[in-house]
């Protein structure tokens, strides 16, 4: 990928195309200068891993790849996020979504959803009902 296809700015850096691969996480990171970036992968205030790091194709672009650790998935929600050792600057986060409890909790907000939908469809058909519309 191209800085200009990722319409990234000269002096930022970012993580610009990421995937999850067979229980691992990977990115590339655009990031001006030299000098390759020293990363850790964190999970709720604490290391969990080292990030392998590897020159990119063009200069100043570096990948990315972190394993994500298996004893640390349970049901719900995880965020991980990938940080700068040096800056302690988050360059990446992602978020894995596990268990039937989140299905119950999805199901919850659809019909949420739903319900507040159903309410203002009738507050709309009343409002055109009354306006003589």
């Amino acid at each position: 990928m191209t800085r200009q296809a990722a319409q990234v700015p000269e002096d930022a850096s970012e993580v610009v195309a990421a995937r999850i691969r067979a229980g691992r996480w990977e990115g590339a990171l655009y990031r001006p200068g030299s000098t390759a970036p020293t990363a850790e992968l964190w999970l709720g205030g604490e290391r969990v891993g080292p990030v392998e790091v590897q020159r990119g194709e063009t200069t100043g672009v570096w990948r990315l790849f972190a394993t994500i650790p298996a004893d640390r998935l349970t049901d719900g929600i995880q965020t991980f996020l990938l940080r700068d050792v040096a800056s302690g600057e988050t360059l990446a986060h992602f978020s894995v979504l596990i268990g039937a409890a989140l299905d119950a909790d999805l199901r919850a907000e659809v019909d949420l959803l739903r319900a507040e939908l159903d309410i203002l469809k009738a507050a709309l058909r009343r409002h055109c009902t009354g306006s003589g519309k």
